[in-house]
């Protein structure tokens, strides 16, 4: 049994697709491999079997591990609510709201809960490829610590850093990390990755060299850019202001309004990749635009998004828009958002209080600290149209009297709301759009046809061409050698 760790340079340098692609490589030589995260901060999470939730990153890696999804794989999820609070998800569950302060005083007590989740999958396992968050080389976050070398050194697990070059200066970042980090954290970095690499491999032979010299760290490999990566779901929503819509000409138009605490944004990947929908992920400060569907997205602090959403102008064009004759839908938070009334009289998401709705769905909505968190299937109620999704929200949302529900799960209850006219609807569940069927159906109903892809296979086939990617850009037999060198 071995384990090894992936640290980084700093965020967003690839730690997440460069897991997902190891556990898929070792996985389909025959090792039971496991994806273990210590601790993650996203809004982006997932649904397991045990009625937990981790983030969105840890469940993509079970996937290319090829087992079920499991709360030990990511102890640790905080949710950012606002700029200083996050609720803390422990073991699947919520476990406490907390500032940034409180947090920081709260984590070393989660250590024990952490090492129990990694001992739990490194029994059962022949490999476990844990990934850090961050950046080691953030040494005032050092005491305390449970995401990187905290975790590293309690656990006995050797650690490979991994640096970006495509954002410049790999080689300061990797030098630099080194110079910075205690002398026995550096003791535990066993090799250096560089990732995100375009061009000659060979015009970075003394770049790698000099690295190498300065560090006293082995090279385990240089990373080309993983084109493939861009079908993943991303984990982090500076990935959405990346995206921009190709050319409009003969599409379908969908506007998503980012809101500052938008959750579940993977959401909405399938209908990016449709090749006859230009979708819109709209930031702050600019106008809804003239589309066929507005998506209202999840939420982790629905009625101040709300209050965001109102001080944008954004519901002023939602209104326009649905004078228009447009169609709108909201997923969880923004199903709650279309309703006439949102309370949190517990404060869960915020200040306690009340306030009105868009008033474009006759249903209201009471936040509670009761968290519903289960995959579901079904079909939407008024047709023959299946999905395959999940569920995770707080609140419990009341329809008045005749208003037909959008879904009807497998088990027999009914979720969502339709408008009379049919143009407005919203629902609780995520992934609705993964299935071809329920895509197609709502593509359909703007006039767009669906290139009837399963999102799920498209997953499956990038994270097959990453790992034979990775197979030949790193030294595999030395990393297996790293791995070796975790504590039993």
């Amino acid at each position: 049994m071995g384990a090894l760790m992936l640290q980084g340079t700093g965020s967003d340098v690839g730690k997440s697709v460069l897991v997902a692609g190891l556990c898929r490589l070792f996985a389909d030589r025959g090792l039971r491999v496991r994806p273990f995260k210590p601790q993650n901060m996203s809004n982006n999470a997932a649904a397991t079997a045990e009625g937990g939730e981790i983030g969105r990153a840890q469940a993509l890696q079970a996937i290319a591990a090829r087992v079920a999804p499991s709360t030990d794989m990511n102890p640790v999820l905080l949710k950012p609510q606002s700029d200083r609070t996050a609720q803390v998800v422990l073991d699947g569950r919520v476990h406490a709201t907390c500032h940034a302060g409180e947090y920081q005083r709260l984590r070393a007590t989660l250590l024990p809960a952490v090492l129990a989740s990694y001992r739990r999958l490194h029994a059962a396992a022949d490999l476990v490829i844990v990934e850090g968050a961050g950046s080691p080389a953030e040494i005032n976050l050092r005491d305390g610590d449970i995401a990187n070398m905290g975790f590293a050194r309690a656990a006995g697990v050797p650690v490979v850093l991994v640096g970006d070059i495509d954002r410049g200066g790999v080689i300061a970042a990797l030098v630099g990390t080194k110079a910075v980090l205690d002398p026995e954290d550096a003791a535990l970095v066993r090799g250096f990755l560089i990732n995100k690499f375009r061009g000659d491999p060979a015009l970075f032979d003394d770049g790698y060299r000099a690295i190498a010299e300065r560090t006293g760290w082995q090279g385990l490999g240089l990373v080309p850019w993983l084109a493939e990566a861009a079908t993943l779901p991303a984990e982090d929503a500076v990935a959405l202001g990346r995206a921009a819509p190709g050319a409009e000409a003969g599409r379908a138009v969908i506007a998503v309004p980012m809101l500052p605490r938008i959750a579940n944004f993977d959401d909405f990947d399938a209908l990016a990749h449709e090749p006859r929908v230009a979708l819109h992920m709209v930031p702050p400060g600019r106008p809804l635009p003239i589309a066929d569907l507005v998506i209202l997205p999840g939420s982790k602090a629905t009625i101040a998004d709300l209050a965001f959403l109102r001080a944008q102008g954004w519901d002023v064009d939602l209104h326009a828009h649905v004078r228009r004759g447009g169609r709108v839908l909201g997923v969880c938070g923004g199903y709650q958002m279309l309703g006439e009334r949102i309370a949190d009289p517990e404060g869960i998401e915020g200040p306690p209080g009340a306030v009105a709705g868009l008033g474009l769905l006759p249903v209201s909505t009471v936040i509670g600290p009761m968290k519903r968190v289960r995959p579901i299937t079904g079909r939407l109620a008024a047709a023959p149209v299946p999905f395959q999704g999940y569920e995770i929200h707080a609140g419990v949302t009341t329809a008045a009297p005749g208003t037909p529900p959008l879904l009807r799960f497998d088990d027999g209850a009914l979720d969502g709301a339709v408008a009379r006219d049919g143009r407005i609807a919203g629902a609780y569940v995520h992934g609705l759009f993964d299935r071809p069927e329920m895509r197609a159906h709502w593509l359909g109903l703007i006039g767009a046809a669906s290139d009837g892809l399963d999102r799920r296979e498209a997953i499956d086939r990038a994270l097959d061409a990453i790992a034979a990617q990775l197979a030949t850009a790193i030294d595999v037999d030395r990393l297996l050698a790293v791995s070796a060198a975790a504590r039993p």
